[in-house]
C-alpha cells in the first residue's frame, strides 16, 4: 500500500483486495504478504553506498530489501498525488537495485478523473528501470465510485478484475522464474552458455520425472525391461527421493536439462540418475555433471558406486572413460556395478 495520507482510501482499497483475492491465491498456491511502505518508515534515499553495492548499513534498507527479494511479485495498491507516482513509492523503489529484477508488477490504482492512470504509467517507468515487469492488467478506481473510509462498496466488475490482475500476476512471474534464478545465491554457471546449476527440491519433482521419463525409455529398449524404477515412479515417489539424496540439476531458459543424485552410505558414495535430455547428448553435459557429482566425496568416502545397465554399453563406455570399473558379472535383474577408488585422493 502506497498512500500515506492519514484518513485516505488506501486501508480500505488494500483490505478489499486482500478479501477478494484470497480465495484465487489459496487456489493458487500463492502466499499474500500485505506490505504497508509508510510502516517501514523508509527516509529519503539515505544510502551510504549506491543501490546496485547491495551493502545495506540501515536496519531499514536490510528490512525492506529483505521483503523485496523474497517476493516473487507485486501489487502495488496507489493513489495519483499530483498526475504521478507517490513520493514513498519512489522512494522505496529508489531503495532497490536487484531484488525486484525479473519480477512483475501489477497495481490497483484509484484517483479522481483519471483514477490513478498517470500513476501508474509513472510508476511503470521507475519499474523498468529496475528490471521489473509491469503487467498490462490493472485495477483502477475513481474516488467519485461507491468507497467508504472503511470498506469498498461491492462491484463484481472490480472484483473480477482484480482476480484477472492476480492471475496474470502468477503467470508471469512463473515465465520469469528462469531469469531470477540464475542471479540467486546458490546457482552456478553451467556447461552451456546461459545456463545455470542448482540443487533441485521436491518443488522440481514434475520436470525430474519427464526428464527421467524420457531418459530412460531407451534404457528399457536396450535392456529389453521394463523394470526400471524412474520409469514408473509416481509425483510422490520423485518428491521423497529428491529430499533424502543430494541431487543438481543443468538449467537453461527454465528447461531442466540434466541431473545427476548423490549421497553418502557409509564409506561409499553412491551416484545415480544421471540423465541428459536426448536432443542434448554427446554435448559433454553427463560428463560435466558427473565430475561435479564426484567433487561431493569428501576425505571419509573410499569409493564411489554406481549402477547401470548391463547392455547399456554407451554408458559403461562413459564410466569407464572416467575411470569406473566393474565389480562383478551383471546382476539378476540386468543391473551391473562400477565403482571408482576414491581412497588415495589428496584432499
Amino acid at each position: 500500500m502506497c498512500g500515506t495520507r492519514p484518513g485516505a482510501l488506501g486501508p480500505a482499497v488494500l483490505q478489499w483486495l486482500i478479501d477478494t483475492i484470497t480465495p484465487r491465491a489459496a487456489e493458487l498456491g500463492v502466499e499474500l504478504v500485505p506490505v504497508v511502505l509508510a510502516d517501514l518508515k523508509l527516509p529519503f534515499l539515505d544510502a551510504q553506498e549506491h543501490s546496485s553495492s547491495g551493502v545495506h548499513r540501515q536496519e531499514h534498507l536490510d528490512r525492506w530489501s529483505a521483503i523485496a527479494d523474497a517476493a516473487d511479485g507485486f501489487i502495488a495498491v496507489t493513489p495519483e498525488d499530483d498526475h504521478g507516482i507517490p513520493a514513498i513509492l519512489k522512494n522505496a523503489l529508489d531503495h532497490l537495485h536487484t531484488e525486484g529484477a525479473w519480477k512483475p508488477i501489477g497495481f490497483v490504482s484509484y484517483g479522481n478523473t483519471s483514477a490513478g492512470a498517470r500513476s501508474v504509467e509513472h510508476t511503470k517507468q521507475v519499474a523498468t528501470a529496475l528490471r521489473m515487469v509491469p503487467l498490462g492488467a490493472t485495477v483502477a478506481m475513481r474516488i467519485d465510485d461507491p468507497l467508504g473510509k472503511e470498506r469498498l462498496g461491492p462491484d463484481a466488475t472490480r472484483d473480477a478484475a482484480s482476480v484477472d490482475l492476480l492471475d496474470e500476476l502468477v503467470r508471469v512471474a512463473n515465465a520469469l522464474r528462469p531469469m531470477r534464478e540464475r542471479t540467486r545465491a546458490g546457482t552456478l554457471p553451467g556447461p552451456l552458455p546461459g545456463s545455470y546449476v542448482r540443487r533441485l527440491t521436491p518443488d522440481d519433482a514434475p520436470e525430474v520425472t519427464v526428464l527421467q521419463r524420457c531418459c530412460w525409455v531407451e534404457e528399457a529398449v536396450v535392456n529389453d525391461t521394463m523394470a526400471i524404477p524412474a520409469l514408473h515412479e509416481s509425483l510422490e515417489e520423485v518428491r521423497q527421493w529428491l529430499v533424502s539424496w543430494h541431487t543438481s540439476g543443468i538449467w537453461l531458459d527454465g528447461r531442466l536439462l540434466a541431473m545427476v543424485r548423490v549421497r553418502a552410505i557409509d564409506t561409499d558414495l553412491h551416484l545415480g540418475r544421471l540423465a541428459v535430455v536426448p536432443d542434448l547428448r554427446g554435448r559433454g553435459l553427463g560428463r560435466w555433471l558427473l565430475r561435479a557429482a564426484e567433487a561431493a566425496a569428501g576425505p571419509d568416502h573410499r569409493r564411489i558406486v554406481l549402477f547401470t545397465g548391463a547392455k547399456s554399453l554407451r554408458n559403461i563406455d562413459l564410466y569407464r572413460s572416467e575411470g569406473y570399473q566393474p565389480v562383478s558379472p551383471a546382476d539378476p535383474d540386468g543391473t551391473v556395478c562400477l565403482v571408482k577408488d576414491v581412497s588415495g585422493k589428496r584432499w
